[in-house]
Formats: structure tokens, C-alpha cells, sequence
């Protein structure tokens, strides 16, 4: 079997991480490995797949199906299987191996990875994808050890630093980063929420399933308040959006929505929502991604 990476995974890496390449190259081989020690049969590559990872279908040495993922250190894959492992199938993809070999890979479950809940009509996705999300929002692991997990302060922390590097050399979008800035600092100055979040919630996450209707997978863990998680959620379909004469007013009642039927307070959740677009229209363009800057700067102004 030839562990072609995807297009769009390699695109991505290429964009972002440094040692991409590199990762790239020792790819095959550590899929190879992964799958002989697993004993497992593969039937493809996932394509497109994702932006972080190579997911490959395959079967257990029994038949069933089930899903392999690898992905490099620098997307915390033993992150994502701290957090399935807690969250036990319990609105997740259900991790398949208890004592994994310690290659980083992880075997999930199999969903159906073609049908997402993004392929539902606008309301319906919202809603069934909101559902999924407040299943996943439980209390972090606790014990002797501290969980495993990032917290909200700190990965918004390590964002801003970028944000304000790319400010410093762009005044176009000084203003947006400056106000983004400025209401991280506000939704941090009270005690911290302390949930266990999926961190990149949207509705392509969320995919069909045998166990239960929809299933969300692809988590990048942290913990701290829902409002944080949710957010990702208000923008999705954003090209959608933009293109609408009345996009500003969709977003605003989106907002209004989301936080009531979640019980999430409405000016939190238009707050992270602001800094979280800004972080990744910035973000965007620093990679030469103009076309999604543009659409993220733009979203942002109606917030």
C-alpha cells in the first residue's frame, strides 16, 4: 500500500508547520509500521481528509472497521486521545485502542466520513451540531495528575503574540487585532469555566455514525469556558454569509441564537467569536491565504 498524503494535507503543512516536510517524508513508513503492529488491513487513504492529519480506513484483524489517524507532534495527537478517552464515545468518535502502541497513532472508530453534518440544510446543521458540542462540555479529568490539556488563557495567549507581530508590520489590520486584543483581555479578567473543550468545533467536525446519529471527531483539546467553543461554530459557512446582503444581521441573530440554546451568555460568545476571527483572518494572511483573510477580516466587523 502507498501512503500518498493528500493534496490538501500537504498544502496545509506547508503553510504552517516548519518541519512539515520533513514530517512528510517519514510519513509512509511510520503509517506502514503503524498498520503492521496493529495487524490491520487497509482499504484507502481518506481524501481530501484533513488539514493536520492522515486518515486512512482500514479493518482490525477481526474485520471491523475502523479508522487510523497519524498526525504530527505539533498537532498534539496525545492530546485528542486524553480527551476521546475521557469524553469514553460520549458525543465523540470512540477510540478503539486502550493500551495503544506508543507511535502516536491513533484507531477510532469508524464513521461515515463523507457525510458531515455540514451537509444538512443551514438550521438543521446548526442545531444537531449544537447538540453534539454540549455533550462534549464536562468536567476535565481529575486525580493526582493534572489534566493533560491547554488551557483557553494559554493558547489565546500564544495567538495574541502572533497577532500583535503581524499588527506591528500590517496597519490594515491593526484596528480588528487591537479590538480583538482588548476583548481577550476583558473575557479573561474573571474566574475561568472549566470544561473539557473540542477546540475546533464547526460543522464539518461532526460526522454520521452507526452508534449514534452524528459523532464530532478531530478535537484539538483545551479547557476553559463554552463560550470559547461555541464560537468557532458562529462563523461556519462565513463565505455564505459574506455574500449576503444580510450577513451582518444573520451573524448577529446567529450569535443570539447559539448562546440561548446553549445557555452560554450572548456577549461572551460575541466576544470569542470576535477574537477567534480576527486571530484566524490574520492568521490566513500571513500564510497568503488573501481570499480567506478577507472573508474572516470582514465577518469580524459585524461583531
Amino acid at each position: 500500500m502507498v501512503f500518498e498524503p493528500p493534496q490538501r494535507l500537504v498544502r496545509a503543512l506547508g503553510e504552517t508547520a516548519p518541519d512539515g516536510a520533513r514530517w512528510l517524508e517519514k510519513l509512509p513508513e511510520a503509517a506502514r509500521e503503524a498498520v503492521a503492529v496493529r495487524e490491520l488491513t487497509v482499504e484507502r487513504v481518506q481524501v481530501p481528509g484533513g488539514r493536520s492529519s492522515l486518515v486512512v480506513l482500514v479493518r482490525t484483524s477481526d474485520g471491523g472497521p475502523a479508522v487510523l489517524k497519524l498526525a504530527p507532534a505539533r498537532a498534539r495527537p496525545e492530546s485528542e486521545r486524553a480527551a476521546l478517552a475521557h469524553w469514553n464515545g460520549l458525543g465523540a468518535v470512540r477510540l478503539l485502542e486502550p493500551s495503544p502502541p506508543a507511535d502516536g497513532a491513533l484507531l477510532l472508530e469508524r464513521l461515515h466520513p463523507d457525510v458531515s453534518v455540514r451537509s444538512l440544510p443551514e438550521a438543521k446543521a446548526l442545531l444537531e451540531a449544537a447538540g453534539t458540542l454540549r455533550r462534549l462540555w464536562v468536567e476535565p479529568p481529575s486525580g493526582d495528575a493534572a489534566h493533560p490539556f491547554e488551557t483557553v488563557a494559554e493558547r489565546t495567549g500564544r495567538q495574541a503574540e502572533a497577532m500583535r507581530a503581524s499588527a506591528a508590520g500590517d496597519p490594515e489590520v491593526r484596528p480588528l487585532v487591537s479590538a480583538a486584543l482588548a476583548v481577550r483581555e476583558e473575557l479573561l479578567a474573571g474566574p475561568p469555566e472549566h470544561r473539557l473543550l473540542h477546540g475546533t468545533f464547526r460543522q464539518s467536525k461532526v460526522l454520521s455514525g452507526e452508534r449514534m446519529p452524528w459523532l464530532a471527531v478531530g478535537p484539538d483539546p483545551l479547557v476553559g469556558e463554552c463560550a470559547f467553543d461555541l464560537a468557532r461554530l458562529v462563523r461556519d459557512r462565513v463565505e455564505d454569509l459574506v455574500a449576503q446582503t444580510s450577513g451582518a444581521a444573520t451573524t448577529r441573530r446567529r450569535v443570539k441564537r447559539l448562546a440561548e440554546s446553549l445557555e452560554v451568555d450572548q456577549e461572551r460568545l460575541r466576544g470569542w467569536t470576535l477574537f477567534r476571527a480576527v486571530e484566524s483572518g490574520v492568521r490566513a494572511r500571513r500564510v497568503g491565504r488573501d481570499q480567506d483573510a478577507e472573508l474572516l477580516l470582514e465577518f469580524a466587523t459585524w461583531l
